[in-house]
């Protein structure tokens, strides 16, 4: 496989696909295969970072008036398909085919670079921006990612027997009993439209596909962590065989509500984080005062914020206002890839000179394994503000 062909989100799928394989039953020679092809997307993708790194400063060298501003190509030299989607040239070309739907610009720049599905390659601008947006929301880069066809289905333990000790000469040990649930994680398109005006579109080139995709890819995000945070905080408290069940306790913001949450854990919750509204933190902090600041309300736990979440102030009886949990417990699935695909309309309010760009992301999502969470949920009999 030539890494050097293959897109950043094509070698993050590669990576997270080995990642997830299993041990058991592999042969030492396909492990180590495994880990030398790891080895190798990583070396791929650092350089990747080096390079962009390197020309993000040969770039603001050039604003600030070092060396000169044309491009210098060797006569005959053929352009990598990376090198081409990070020019200018192609960003300028790919700007153009949102706005038209028309790609002949594009594929002139790939040459025989071009994919063979018919599919456009986005410029790396776009792959940078997606990766971003990941990073930059706390609780989406906290959740594990597939890349896997179609519904994904994943199996988790409903209830399982000990191990047992099983001395010699005694009486053989009683056969396991298993009894398994299964997740399905069903695609969905989760979308937001924009309007763009006329003075918008004109940009064109960076500014323009850095606009639209950085306000779409911001949207999508954040629909899909609220979602998550929805399907976490409305699970039934028993596993059944098609979902994980989440246990809940009843609690206010105090000195020990997160430990007490933190207990109901299972011991595969290796990093659990507090995840509140940022209106709770005050409570919280009222409490630490109230203790005479001598204990961390959140035990040291990092704290995500979400308004996904009501604050525990005006949330009402029995609502769930705090989680804590590993996030690694939760999954989302992109089918598709990470990608935003957009849909142009130049006519629908043409007479207002507006635009309309919507954009799409194909995901499934939920709770995959048992364990991981603890819903805390405001009591029956507290007052709301």
């Amino acid at each position: 496989m030539k890494f050097d062909e293959l897109s950043v989100e094509q070698l993050e799928a590669r990576q997270a696909e080995i990642a997830g394989m299993e041990t058991e039953g592999a042969t030492t020679e396909e492990i180590e295969e495994r880990a030398n092809e790891l080895e190798a997307i990583k070396a791929e993708l650092d350089a990747r970072k080096e390079a962009a790194r390197k020309a993000e400063e040969d770039r603001k060298a050039v604003e600030n008036g070092a060396g000169e501003t044309r491009e210098k190509h060797e006569e005959g030299k053929t352009m990598t398909i990376e090198e081409i989607r990070s020019s200018k040239e192609y960003v300028n070309a790919y700007a153009e085919y949102i706005k038209t739907g028309k790609d002949a610009e594009c594929r002139a720049l790939l040459s025989t670079n071009a994919a063979n599905d018919g599919q456009i390659p986005v410029p790396t601008l776009v792959d940078d921006i997606i990766r971003h947006a990941w990073e930059n929301e706390t609780i989406l880069s906290r959740v594990r990612k597939t890349y896997f066809r179609g519904n994904l289905k994943v199996a988790f333990e409903r209830a399982a027997d000990p191990a047992y000790v099983h001395g010699e000469g005694t009486t053989a040990i009683t056969e396991e009993d298993l009894t398994i649930g299964i997740v399905e994680l069903k695609p969905s398109n989760i979308k937001k439209w924009i309007r763009l005006s006329d003075e918008a579109v004109a940009m064109g080139g960076e500014a323009f596909v850095r606009y639209v995709y950085e306000e779409l890819i911001y949207q999508i995000v954040k629909k899909l962590s609220a979602l998550l945070i929805g399907a976490i905080a409305g699970a039934g408290t028993s596993h059944t065989s098609s979902a994980v069940g989440i246990p809940k306790i009843e609690g206010e913001p105090s000195l020990t509500v997160v430990v007490e949450a933190e207990a109901n854990l299972s011991d595969e919750a290796n990093d659990p984080v507090v995840i509140i509204n940022r209106l709770s933190s005050a409570a919280f902090n009222q409490a630490r005062v109230a203790g005479n600041f001598a204990v961390d309300p959140y035990d040291g736990r990092t704290v995500l914020y979400t308004s996904a979440l009501p604050a525990y102030a005006t949330a009402d009886a029995n609502a769930v206002w705090m989680i804590v949990g590993d996030l690694s417990g939760a999954q989302a699935n992109y089918p598709e890839g990470e990608g935003v695909i957009l849909k142009w309309d130049d006519l629908t309010e043409a007479e207002a000179d507006l635009v309309k760009v919507v954009g799409r992301q194909y995901v499934g999502y939920g709770v995959t394994a048992p364990g991981r969470f603890v819903n805390v949920k405001k009591g029956s009999g507290s007052a709301t503000t």
